[in-house]
């Protein structure tokens, strides 16, 4: 059997750690009347909404951009490793991941930020911080890596049962 391509282990490595820099370090910093300053994380916020009692809220946002998002990166670094890699059922698990993965983390993310300034109110200033682009990059190359991975598989011959 051929073994995955080093770069891809790599890269999804390196897509988690950039998702969960993008997690716990600063997104933005609203302003509110010019003068009341918070500024939120990935983390923060979805905590934030548990103590403001939004729990379904909480929930959706939790599951869509903290726990799939992680949840599809370890399972891609796991098709990686096993030999079973192509098989028929592994091949189905990893299309219907690729085409998921992108509502589970772009769409949803976007969506969260629009809740989140929405429910602020009128009178506030957003300044975006690096955390953004962390997590930003974190997705992007877990796309990347998703779709390599995706190319690598299809190319490879399904095992002789």
């Amino acid at each position: 059997m051929t073994r995955a391509p080093r770069y891809l282990m790599l890269f999804g490595v390196l897509a988690a750690a950039l998702l969960l820099a993008g997690m716990v370090t600063p997104l933005l910093t609203l302003t509110r009347l010019w003068m009341f300053d918070e500024t939120v994380s990935i983390l923060g916020g979805i905590a934030q909404l548990w103590r403001q009692g939004e729990y379904l809220l909480f929930g959706l946002i939790a599951a869509f951009s903290v726990l799939l998002p992680l949840a599809k990166l370890a399972l891609l670094i796991r098709l990686l490793t096993l030999d079973s890699g192509a098989s028929p059922r592994a091949r189905r698990y990893l299309h219907l991941m690729h085409e998921y993965g992108r509502w589970a983390m772009l769409d949803v993310m976007v969506v969260a930020m629009l809740v989140v300034t929405v429910k602020l109110g009128v009178i506030v200033s957003i300044q975006v911080h690096y955390g953004l682009y962390l997590f930003a990059a974190g997705v992007l190359l877990t796309m990347l890596v998703t779709r390599q991975t995706v190319r690598w598989l299809e190319r490879r011959p399904a095992p002789v049962s």
